[in-house]
């Protein structure tokens, strides 16, 4: 489940992961919001929960598929479901 981002908890300068980097680890476990790394005020990296970034991939992987079988029907590469079936040995 994704949430957004609690600007008051989920920005923190890059010092404060070099003093307790625990802290910073068990926040992104715990409530599933990535935490926004700064130096100098400005942003330079995120800290995510490796399975909250294996969803997303999974779930941005997926969508990519989906965007490009739109494209394809729209440009008329399509094939019959049983060809399919039969090419992915679901028969």
């Amino acid at each position: 489940m994704r949430r957004s981002i609690k600007f008051s908890e989920d920005i923190i300068p890059l010092s404060n992961l070099k003093v307790n980097p625990g802290r910073v680890v068990s926040q992104v476990d715990r409530n599933h919001r990535p935490v926004v790394l700064t130096s100098r005020g400005k942003g330079v990296a995120v800290v995510q929960s490796l399975k909250d970034y294996e969803d997303e991939q999974e779930e941005r992987s997926f969508l990519q598929a989906v965007v490009q079988g739109l494209i394809d029907l729209e440009e008329g590469r399509e094939f019959p479901l049983a060809d399919v079936k039969k090419r992915l040995g679901l028969d």
